[in-house]
């Protein structure tokens, strides 16, 4: 289940990819600031290994009797969530990757 702090965290994120990208619809010339796909992919990458590594902290944290058992349930829950989201754009972008090698030349 997604927490509102993670759906605030990914509008953030979201937010920011727009705006460093949104001179790209307006003048039509490219600026050197962009993100490029590379780099976008590795942030959300580190990302979810972030939010899985606060789970594996809350849960070692739960086994030695120092955090609560609600925090490691709901870390989880981000964790799964955050991995679940990755995959399917990862299934999306080879899909879309399939269309463009399918098209005639």
């Amino acid at each position: 289940m997604a927490t509102p702090t993670v759906a605030a965290n990914a509008y953030a994120a979201l937010s920011r990819l727009r705006d460093d990208t949104s001179p790209l619809a307006g003048s039509g010339a490219a600026p050197s600031s962009a993100p490029s796909f590379g780099s976008v992919l590795k942030d959300v990458i580190d990302a979810v290994t972030a939010v899985a590594q606060k789970s594996e902290t809350q849960t070692q944290a739960v086994a030695a009797g120092k955090a609560n058992m609600i925090d490691v349930v709901t870390a989880v829950a981000e964790t799964e969530t955050a991995f679940q989201t990755l995959v399917s754009v990862r299934d999306k972008v080879i899909a879309a990757y399939e269309d463009v090698l399918k098209m005639p030349i």
